[in-house]
C-alpha cells in the first residue's frame, strides 16, 4: 500500500511539473535558435540544374542494341546480353559478331568502351542473387573473347559502367526496386566507387535525390568520365543525360545539367575521334545512335 501511494505521488508530481517543465525547453529551443540565427547559418542551395539538348549525328539499325554502344575510329559495336555486333561507321554494314551463349557465364553485358584493339565491357549476373560481376574483355579485330576479372560477390550491387579515372578506376553500381533486387536494398542504394590501379577501393560517392528519383525503380545503365572531368550518367529508360561534378565536400554528387538525348537511356561511350561525341542505342527502335553533345562552361 505504501509503495502505491509512492507511486501515485510521484504521478501526481509529474503531471504537475509537466507544463513547466515544457515551458522550460520551449524556452531553451527559441534561445538555440536566436543564437544559430546570430551566426547567420543558411539552409543549403544545391547546384543549379541547366537544361540543355543534344543532336543526332546519324543512326543505324542494330539488332544487338539491347544494352549499350560503343565505337573506335573505324568501327561500331551494339551489345546485348551475351551477343556483340561489329559494324562499320561509314555505312552501317554488319561486319562480324561475337556469341555467346544463352545462361552462360557472361550473362549480362552493360557498358563497354574500346582501347587499343581491346574491347572492354561490364558484366553481371543479373537477374541472379546473389549479385556478381565480372570484367569482360574481347579483341575487336577478331571478336573473339581474350580475358576476364571477375570481382565476384559485391555488396555494392551490380557493377553496369566502370571508365579510368585519375590514376585508377571509376565503376558504377546497381541496385533494383523489383524482383532482381534485393528486399533490403532498392534503386536507391546505387553508388558510384573509385578505386586505384590494383583495383583496391579508394572511395566513393551517393547518387543526388533529383536523378534516383528520375531513374527509379532502376538505375544508372551507362556512366563515362567526359573530356570536362565531369561524370556522364544515363538512366534506363528516359532521354536524358545527367551531368555530374565531384562534390568538394560529402558524400553525394552534384547534379549540374541534364540533356535531353536522341536515346532512352542505356549504357554508351564517348567517341575516341571527338570528345564531345557519343554513342548510344534505342533500344525500342533497335538502333545504334551517333550524337552529338553541348559544350558545357
Amino acid at each position: 500500500m505504501r509503495l502505491s501511494k509512492i507511486i501515485v505521488a510521484l504521478l501526481l508530481c509529474t503531471l504537475i511539473k509537466s507544463p513547466l517543465h515544457a515551458a522550460s525547453e520551449d524556452s531553451k529551443r527559441e534561445a538555440r535558435r536566436a543564437a544559430w540565427a546570430a551566426i547567420g547559418i543558411e539552409d543549403y542551395q544545391p547546384p543549379s540544374v541547366r537544361e540543355l539538348s543534344a543532336t543526332t549525328i546519324a543512326e543505324y539499325p542494330a539488332i544487338e542494341a539491347g544494352q549499350g554502344a560503343a565505337a573506335d575510329e573505324k568501327y561500331f559495336y551494339a551489345i546485348v546480353n551475351y551477343v556483340i555486333g561489329k559494324y562499320r561507321r561509314d555505312n552501317g554494314e554488319l561486319v562480324s559478331r561475337w556469341v555467346g551463349t544463352r545462361g552462360g557465364p557472361i550473362r549480362h553485358l552493360n557498358s563497354c568502351y574500346v582501347e587499343g584493339a581491346k574491347l572492354f565491357c561490364a558484366n553481371s549476373n543479373h537477374p541472379q542473387l546473389p549479385m556478381a560481376s565480372s570484367i569482360e574483355i574481347f579483341d575487336t579485330k577478331t571478336m573473339t573473347h581474350l580475358e576476364s576479372k571477375s570481382f565476384g560477390v559485391m555488396d555494392e550491387g551490380s557493377l553496369v559502367w566502370f571508365d579510368h579515372y585519375k590514376d585508377g578506376w571509376i565503376a558504377g553500381f546497381a541496385h533494383y526496386d523489383d524482383e532482381t533486387g534485393l528486399p533490403f536494398k532498392d534503386h536507391s542504394y546505387a553508388s558510384v566507387v573509385t578505386y586505384d590501379k590494383e583495383w583496391r577501393r579508394t572511395g566513393g560517392y551517393a547518387l543526388p535525390k533529383t536523378i534516383l528519383d528520375r531513374m527509379a525503380p532502376q538505375a544508372a545503365s551507362g556512366g563515362a568520365i567526359g573530356d570536362d572531368g565531369r561524370l556522364y550518367l544515363l538512366g534506363h529508360d528516359r532521354t536524358e543525360m545527367y551531368v555530374m561534378e565531384f562534390p568538394k565536400m560529402g558524400p553525394v554528387l552534384d547534379h549540374v545539367a541534364t540533356i535531353t538525348v536522341p536515346t532512352e537511356g542505356q549504357a554508351f561511350a564517348f567517341d575516341h575521334k571527338n570528345p564531345r561525341q557519343v554513342w548510344g542505342i534505342s533500344r525500342p527502335r533497335r538502333s545504334v545512335v551517333h550524337f552529338e553533345l553541348p559544350v558545357l562552361e
